[in-house]
């Protein structure tokens, strides 16, 4: 099996199929490579493709009414994203960025309903994903609408806790590769503000700043701000 289909193996989302099939998954896929801050679709593009992330990290992100930019999701790889188009047949909903150095591999929509009519589990699966970005999407409309600042972006670090932190001796990490204005555009703050709660969320001994990495280090007392 080629290296492609190994790393397919891996995807959950096509999880449960055969080495045959996954063999005809990566037939019909294209791969495309996009540099650092670039645009892979903007909100409104027609849809044509589901995304699987080879490698890299993409940014999906919407326009507020003022026109600042509201973070949804930071996904890595083997997540897959612009699975809604297959249903509604319409554009893009969000804009897709690549954050770092990216590669993705597309699904253009008639490839992806033919895989869709021969194995219907795969569309068990799309459901299950747009279930759970529902439930985020439901989440941080709670949160941007009941918690302050401190209470959103305790929340914050908390679903990352649980999708990628690493548990260690000295806490639970998290290498977010985030910068303070990335952070803050997904809670609907300033840098500053981000900024302000992180020093004092380190002062109170909840967790330690490292560069990049922040280590969680009493899960319970950051729960207490949410």
């Amino acid at each position: 099996m080629s290296r492609n289909l190994e790393y397919l193996k891996k995807v959950p989302f096509f999880t449960g199929l055969t080495d045959s099939e996954l063999g005809l998954v990566g037939a019909v896929m294209i791969e495309k490579k996009y540099d650092k801050n670039t645009l892979i679709f903007m909100e409104g593009d027609r849809g044509e493709a589901l995304f699987v992330i080879h490698q890299g990290r993409v940014k999906i992100s919407k326009s507020t009414a003022d026109g600042r930019e509201q973070i949804l999701h930071i996904l890595r790889d083997g997540d897959i994203f612009a699975e809604v188009v297959l249903f509604d047949r319409g554009p893009y909903p969000a804009t897709a960025e690549a954050v770092e150095d990216t590669v993705v591999w597309l699904l253009l929509n008639a490839a992806m309903e033919q895989l869709l009519q021969s194995h219907p589990l795969l569309g068990v699966k799309l459901l299950r994903v747009m279930s759970k970005r529902l439930r985020q999407a439901q989440l941080l409309i709670r949160d941007l609408a009941l918690h302050d600042a401190y209470g959103r972006l305790a929340g914050l670090l908390l679903r990352f806790a649980r999708r990628e932190g690493k548990t260690t001796k000295e806490g639970i990490v998290l290498d977010l590769e985030l910068t303070r204005q990335e952070m803050a555009s997904m809670i609907g703050t300033s840098r500053e503000t981000v900024a302000r709660i992180l020093s004092r969320f380190q002062k109170d001994g909840i967790l330690l700043l490292d560069k990049q990495r922040i280590i969680i280090l009493d899960e319970e007392k950051l729960r207490d701000w949410t």
